[in-house]
């Protein structure tokens, strides 16, 4: 019984989990159902959706095809109108031409027929003249010449007159005069100090304690220090004055602060050149500032600028130079020339003296050959080379910076000489003008600006007189570089002499 029981119970359990099972597939086939419907639909408005998207990208390509050929048609109309115009501009072309052509056979034609009426005409004329037109034209252009001859000869005569003219002169007197009145420059003179003193004790503080910071500023500034043995001054020797300045701004700096703390002398010593070589390029700016003319080549400024440091005879050189320029400007203003060229020009005649030191020969020759070389005109660079007679005057302008030249040089207070080359100088005038043939004897007056030559009466006529003066002064010209000019006097005495007995 219990046995039964149970296999009834297990029939039971087994039907119901059937019908759960049954139940459950039922609900599975339900819910597949639903999602396969629900799957279906998704795809169908995706589908629908794509098929939009298709249509409006279909509809946007077919304006843009309908837009583009309209363009097109558009642009082959513009190609057609353009295409007419080409054709009828070729066929105005070729008319042209055609045209041409004709005019230049018409031109061939008349040349022919000009030529032959030109060998007509002169065949005429050689007939009727009686002589040929070779023998013609070499009449004609000798007499040309001789013509040009006669007009040069008389011109150099009229300038020879015009050199001893009273009134030429009075008129250059009368410009200079007004040059050097309406210039209210001033300044003293200077001298550059070869020997420096220096403070008891400080030379191993500025040159270290066995002058091994000596060569460091001896290298740089190409200068050569040679120290006192009482160590109370320093002697610079050398001819750069740039250089010079570098030693003494170094000298000055380190016996006021002493050497660098890190011990690096020559990059000291570069700070102070670099420092320098920038006022020498604000120097030269200032001058072109002032003259109120365009500013030359930065070399040609640096050169300007470092004239500053060089002296002639006490008298400094860039003031030297801008006192010239206006000088020359205001003459140029009296003869109705070119003011601001006469000042470039005398700005510049000096720049030649910044670089003597490295380079031989005169200083006019070099700042004329730089300033050609650096764009300037042949004017301005005419005369700087001109300007003491080391190439020939080709403008006025020469004339007038070495006309400046001298006022300024020559002013009173301008230079001031030293006295052993005071006195070598007075020398130098007596002993050449007493080295002529019939000379008795020879001064030197008015500080070195005046020679007078006595002669023997016997000896030089007055004829010879005239000439005598003239070779003096043109060897002293030769021998001599002087400032201004120097006035040369010959004197011819005539004495009577009666004995009474």
């Amino acid at each position: 019984m219990a046995r039964r029981a149970a296999q009834e119970r297990q029939r039971l359990e087994a039907e119901q989990a059937r019908a759960e099972a049954a139940a459950i597939v039922e609900t599975a086939r339900a819910e597949a159902a639903t999602v396969r419907a629900s799957a279906d639909a998704e795809e169908r408005e995706r589908v629908f959706e794509l098929k939009r998207l298709a249509q409006e990208e279909a509809s946007r390509i077919e304006r843009e095809l309908r837009r583009r050929e309209d363009e097109l048609r558009k642009r082959d109309a513009t190609i057609a109108v353009d295409e007419q115009r080409v054709i009828a501009r070729v066929a105005a072309v070729e008319g042209r031409e055609q045209k041409l052509r004709e005019a230049d056979e018409l031109r061939k034609q008349l040349d022919a027929e000009r030529k032959q009426l030109d060998a007509e005409a002169v065949t005429t004329l050689e007939r009727v003249a009686g002589e040929e037109r070779l023998h013609v034209r070499s009449r004609l252009v000798a007499e040309w010449v001789e013509e040009a001859k006669a007009s040069a000869a008389d011109r150099v005569r009229r300038v020879a007159e015009g050199l001893n003219d009273v009134q030429h002169g009075r008129e250059a007197k009368r410009i200079m005069g007004i040059a050097i009145q309406r210039y209210a420059g001033h300044y003293l003179t200077e001298r550059l100090l070869s020997n420096l003193p220096l403070v008891p004790g400080t030379v191993p503080r500025i040159f270290g304690a066995n002058l091994e910071h000596l060569p460091a500023i001896e290298e740089i500034s190409n200068i050569k220090l040679t120290i006192a043995d009482d160590g109370g001054s320093v002697r610079l020797e050398g001819q750069d004055s740039f250089g010079r300045e570098i030693a003494r701004r170094t000298i000055h700096r380190f016996g006021k602060n002493g050497p660098p703390r890190n011990g690096d002398i020559k990059k000291s010593v570069e700070n102070i050149k670099e420092e320098l070589e920038r006022e020498v390029f604000e120097l030269g700016k200032r001058a072109f500032k002032e003259l109120e003319i365009p500013r030359a080549h930065p070399d040609i400024v640096r050169l300007v600028g470092r004239l500053n440091w060089r002296t002639s005879y006490t008298q400094n050189q860039w003031k030297h130079a801008v006192e010239v320029a206006f000088l020359c400007g205001m003459m140029a203003a009296e003869m109705n020339l070119d003011v601001k060229l006469a000042r470039r020009a005398a700005l510049m005649h000096d720049i030649g003296k910044s670089l003597t030191h490295a380079i031989d020969g005169s200083h006019a020759v070099i700042g004329a050959d730089y300033a050609r070389r650096l764009g300037e005109a042949e004017v301005v660079a005419n005369a700087i080379g001109a300007h003491h007679l080391e190439e020939p005057m080709n403008t006025v302008y020469a004339s007038l910076v070495a006309a400046a030249d001298a006022m300024s040089g020559a002013r009173p207070g301008a230079r001031r000489e030293q006295s052993d080359n005071y006195v070598q100088k007075l020398e130098d005038l007596e002993r050449i003008g007493n080295g002529f043939a019939g000379v008795e004897r020879a001064f030197a007056v008015q500080g070195g600006r005046e020679v007078r030559v006595y002669v023997q009466e016997g000896r030089v006529t007055d004829e010879r007189a005239v000439e005598l003066s003239s070779e003096i002064a043109r060897k002293i010209s030769d021998e001599l570089t002087f400032p201004g000019q120097i006035k040369v006097t010959v004197i011819r005495e005539m004495r009577a002499i009666e004995v009474a007995g």
